[in-house]
């Protein structure tokens, strides 16, 4: 069902609300079991260069599986926040590297890093429910970059308790192939990886 946007926008900021409210009752720690979990259940290919992301608040750590994945020979990439309205870039980033402060309270990789083409992305979000639909912070940064990388597996990573029945969603959401949480892998629909 088409939801008209003004309704759209009202479900989502209310989404948001509880959702936030939800994540915050949850240990960041729980990143090291989502690490276990994602690389028995799902591992990105050999070679493939995986965007993460550095967290922030009370986002689930996912520096261990990052780590991890370095660790394995991939190359990993960190998003760089452009201005409102553009898809998000990527540079290099491995650890001991130094991040920038950028907007929104993000961290990135320093304008010295090379750009880099995710093909495997670990996508960050405040809710998700089983057929891979993702509650954001209402950027759509990550929407519009996976629009943009239609060949990419998209893999949100997040709490279990994160998951709702259902998110709200508008014909411009990128769905995810499959959700990593502390309690296991989720695979979505026709799941690529």
């Amino acid at each position: 069902m088409m939801l008209c946007p003004d309704l759209l926008a009202a479900l989502k900021a209310e989404a948001r609300k509880l959702a936030l409210a939800r994540r915050a009752a949850c240990d960041p720690a729980l990143g090291a079991a989502l690490t276990d979990h994602l690389l028995r259940e799902c591992p990105p290919p050999p070679g493939a260069t995986v965007a993460g992301f550095w967290p922030m608040g009370a986002e689930i750590d996912i520096r261990p599986l990052l780590h991890a994945l370095h660790a394995r020979g991939h190359r990993i990439a960190l998003p760089v926040t452009p201005k409102r309205g553009q898809p998000l870039a990527f540079r290099a980033w491995q650890p001991g590297d130094t991040l920038a402060r950028g907007p929104l309270g993000t961290s990135q990789p320093s304008a010295d890093q090379p750009p880099l083409t995710p093909d495997w992305l670990l996508v960050p979000l405040l809710a998700f429910d089983r057929a891979g639909h993702r509650l954001g912070y209402g950027g759509g940064y990550y929407d519009r970059t996976l629009a943009i990388l239609p060949g990419a597996t998209a893999i949100g990573v997040a709490y279990a308790a994160q998951e709702v029945d259902e998110v709200p969603v508008g014909v411009d959401d990128a769905p995810l192939d499959a959700i990593a949480t502390e309690r296991g892998v989720i695979f979505c629909g026709a799941a690529k990886a």
